[in-house]
């Protein structure tokens, strides 16, 4: 790949022949930072790179514990959410069979000449289940 660089002013242009390999690095820093790939070469060339606060090495001890903390907290809370997912399904199940009878009762009342009632917060409470 060639990588052309133009100055704001004036003449004067630099051409450079850039590898693959290289260049599949660039665009891989950029996805990792988020950055574009003419923006990582800009900080390249310009010598933008930021000096870590602290230890790094300390910093990245730090991330490893609290990678390994949330690990844990994941395995002890994965079987609860299980659980909660199990429950929102049985509500659902329930939501639609309390949904059949409530349209069965009103034909039945239909049937029978009588007024049918219309309970706007159960049909409420049915549909708030039945999307959760």
């Amino acid at each position: 790949m060639k990588l052309i660089i133009k100055p704001n002013k004036g003449f004067g242009k630099i051409e450079v022949e850039i590898n693959e390999e290289l260049w599949g690095e660039i665009e891989r820093l950029g996805e990792r930072y988020g950055v574009s790939p003419e923006r990582v070469i800009e900080i390249a060339l310009a010598g933008e790179f930021k000096e870590p606060k602290g230890d790094l090495g300390e910093l990245e001890r730090k991330v490893r514990e609290l990678e390994e903390k949330t690990w844990e907290l994941e395995k002890e809370y994965a079987p609860l959410r299980f659980k909660a997912y199990g429950l929102s399904e049985d509500n659902k199940i329930l939501a639609i069979e309390l949904s059949g009878l409530i349209a069965e009762n009103s034909q039945l009342k239909r049937f029978l000449r009588m007024k049918p009632e219309r309970n706007v917060e159960l049909r409420k409470l049915i549909s708030y289940y039945l999307q959760g």
